[in-house]
């Protein structure tokens, strides 16, 4: 095992754990082994790497934390003196970016039950197993908050003195604690009341979300500068006291602009003595939070009924009963397989937020009477642009290896496995997020972009025939790990864009002649009927 630069750190403090009968050289081994064994976990922010890498990438991933931290947090240092405002703002990113750091990366090192049939059946103290645990943790903690705000730490020094920084450190520490409980506490009401299932359906979830966030966190720093002019006044509420970023805006009030209101005195003790309590109360209640842990050991799943909706959407999309088979069967892929889910619901996310992004940035930029006699409703089409890249991911599965069932099943057209699976990635996938779209942008831009729509849900019908041509046709669904994702493939997915970006000229060019929206549609839909019948007849060989 490796001796890490961490632990000779670490045995400067060794008298004071020895201090609360604690054996520091058991926790040490411990911290080691736990720490060679963290080498081989990959960060969340790099999940889509294909190669697998030697060393503990998360301490190779910090420069990423460094970079989100100084072009996330940095610009708030700059927007003056109203420090209840700005400070809470920040704190509320730091809050957010550390707590679904530490679900969707850390939820191993918190729920770790690696060592549970193993140590707990030694004769080592609870205390020492404790102390282990909550150093495995702090040292991760103290190791990605260094990095997300040692920049702008750095900054705020230079910007605001020494006084201002040392209120920021205090307050990261306070707070790197209080989202370390916070998130235990989480765990501890989910295990008590579900399944561990469920526990690990949320933490997929989280995943999901922080790789969204991560990706359109520019957005908000471009947002931040918006408010460099303007005059920023704080009134306040009593429910501010259920926030917590506002209560570490008030120190910088109170020590700085001399500010001695109540409301601003009494959330500086909140945001001083609720994490030291917190805490207090974390290592109380440490024994019920590992017994209830002992839940993450079942391999119990969950026994699942057949979605209602996709026994209807079958009988309608899907023409023979072996279609409908693989529709249901491939309708329950998508929405149980965790791996699969992480892959492609951050594309679900862009191809959601984007055309909402460029709308909002239209209407900063016009007057919504220009915007909605525009054409501007036509970033709908981001929603298409994910389709390559999910009929991609398709093939993919962490159960690749039950894929023999495809040759051992009686199938009177092999190909029905594959227009079953497309038909349900169109409604599972495609279709939530077109019909959210276009429901918004009717309200906004009323019913006359209705034909246009319907245009657009036509090319994405078109896109995910053409994405399986391109991408899929030789390859089961389902059938490869997903370690084998970033190959080829991803050459082949930019360039079937290039046959979106066709489509939209092609609706741009029909939009303006007379009836020629109309005519396209027929043209799009002897296009879809054709195309599925050739690539899906039973007649077709398979490539």
């Amino acid at each position: 095992m490796n001796d890490f630069k961490i632990l000779h750190v670490l045995d400067n403090f060794k008298r004071l754990f020895q201090k609360f009968d604690i054996d520091y050289e058991v926790m040490r081994t411990i911290l080691q082994l736990k720490l060679t064994m963290d080498s081989r976990r990959m960060p969340t922010v790099f999940s889509g790497s294909k190669v697998i890498k030697e060393g503990n990438q998360f301490l190779k991933s910090l420069w990423f934390y460094a970079l989100i931290g100084l072009f996330l947090l940095t610009p708030f240092l700059f927007l003056g003196s109203q420090y209840i405002f700005l400070m809470s703002i920040m704190f509320s990113l730091v809050m957010f970016i550390l707590m679904t750091s530490m679900i969707s990366d850390f939820s191993g090192v918190l729920l770790d039950i690696r060592d549970k049939n193993i140590l707990h059946t030694k004769p080592i103290g609870l205390k020492t197993l404790n102390a282990a645990k909550i150093v495995h943790i702090m040292i991760y903690m103290f190791l990605l908050t260094g990095s997300f705000v040692g920049l702008p730490f750095l900054v705020s020094i230079f910007k605001h003195g020494i006084w201002f920084g040392l209120i920021f450190l205090t307050e990261i520490i306070l707070i790197s604690c209080f989202v370390v409980v916070l998130t235990a506490f989480v765990y501890l009401i989910i295990l008590r009341f579900f399944s561990g299932e469920k526990l690990k359906d949320i933490i997929n979830y989280v995943q999901i979300i922080l790789t969204i966030a991560l990706t359109i966190s520019y957005q908000l720093v471009a947002r931040s500068f918006e408010i460099i002019n303007m005059k920023i006044s704080y009134t306040f509420e009593w429910w501010h006291i259920l926030l917590f970023p506002i209560w570490y805006g008030a120190p910088f009030e109170l020590f700085l602009n001399k500010d001695f209101s109540f409301h601003i005195i009494l959330m500086t003790l909140f945001a001083l003595f609720t994490p030291i309590f917190s805490v207090w109360l974390y290592v109380r209640l440490m024994p019920a939070f590992e017994r209830n842990l002992g839940k993450l050991l079942s391999d119990s799943t969950r026994k699942r009924k057949a979605f209602k909706f996709d026994r209807i959407w079958a009988k309608i999309v899907c023409r023979t009963e072996e279609e409908r088979t693989f529709y249901r069967f491939s309708s329950l892929m998508m929405k149980q397989e965790r791996e699969l889910k992480l892959k492609i619901y951050p594309q679900l996310g862009f191809g959601f937020i984007f055309p909402l992004i460029f709308l909002a940035n239209d209407i900063s930029m016009k007057s919504i009477e220009e915007t909605m006699e525009g054409n501007i409703f036509l970033v709908i089409y981001f929603s298409v642009m994910i389709i390559p890249t999910i009929v991609h991911m398709l093939q993919f599965s962490s159960n690749a290896k039950g894929h023999w069932i495809y040759r051992a099943a009686p199938l009177q057209n092999e190909l029905s496995i594959y227009s079953g699976t497309l038909k349900a990635c169109i409604v599972n996938y495609f279709l939530p997020i077109f019909v959210s779209l276009s429901a918004l942008f009717i309200v906004l831009f009323t019913v006359r972009i209705v034909p246009d729509l319907f245009v657009v849900l036509l090319v994405g019908i078109a896109m995910t025939l053409i994405s399986y041509r391109m991408l899929n046709g030789e390859v089961f669904p389902f059938s490869k790990l997903h370690e084998h994702a970033q190959d080829a493939g991803t050459l082949k997915v930019f360039i079937s864009l290039i046959f979106i970006g066709l489509f939209v000229l092609a609706h741009v060019i029909v939009s303006k002649i007379p009836y020629g929206l109309f005519g396209y549609m027929v043209v799009l839909i002897v296009g879809i009927i054709f195309g599925w019948s050739v690539t899906f007849s039973k007649h077709t060989k398979k490539r």
